[in-house]
């Protein structure tokens, strides 16, 4: 979803909690990410990578001037041999340390991941939970949730889209960042602009 269409989503969804409840989401993720200079992983579950969630966040945060914003993508099943970007595994998440944030997507029971979420709790890592069920202990490690129940207007993947646009442009915006209007008004003059002439 482009930034064309997360803009016509939030005029659909003007006037319900949605947007509200989205961009305080949103809102504590980059004040957390960008008080302590980064360090952004994200976690799924073994069934459920958010890879969607991670290329936005990496738009956004080149996007916005940013880069705290780019999160780590914490793999189930990462190999050694893969790519270094999709090579981090979950042992990750056990030498987390403070200053660091955990951003947790589960499209349902997260009892898999509970264990090394409450080791990163434990050494100080700020842990948000992005999830379709309310799941009381992940609710109680978590310092911030957002809950897509099942049967939702909206379902996880496009919460995902609206929190990762709202990521990028909340908060002031220092070092002359544009803001979200700005960048919306020149991706569509991008689009609408006449074809250069043929040389």
């Amino acid at each position: 979803m482009d930034a064309v269409r997360v803009a016509l989503l939030r005029e659909v969804l003007a006037g319900t909690e949605w947007l509200s409840a989205t961009r305080r989401f949103a809102g504590a993720l980059r004040g957390s990410v960008v008080t302590h200079g980064g360090g952004l992983l994200l976690l799924g579950t073994p069934d459920y990578e958010p890879w969607h969630l991670a290329a936005h966040l990496v738009d956004e945060a080149a996007w916005s001037g940013t880069p705290e914003l780019a999160p780590t993508l914490v793999r189930h099943d990462a190999r050694p041999t893969d790519p270094a970007h999709l090579a981090v595994g979950p042992g990750r998440i056990e030498t987390a340390r403070r200053g660091e944030t955990l951003l947790v997507v589960t499209p349902g029971d997260a009892e898999p991941l509970l264990e090394r979420i409450h080791t990163a709790r434990r050494a100080g890592v700020t842990v948000l939970a992005l999830s379709t069920t309310t799941d009381d202990a992940l609710t109680a490690m978590a310092h911030e949730t957002l809950t897509v129940p099942e049967g939702a207007e909206l379902d996880l993947d496009t919460v995902q889209h609206l929190v990762s646009a709202a990521t990028g442009e909340n908060g002031p915006s220092p070092r002359g960042r544009r803001r979200f209007r700005d960048r919306l008004t020149r991706l569509a003059e991008t689009v609408t602009a006449p074809p250069p002439p043929p040389w």
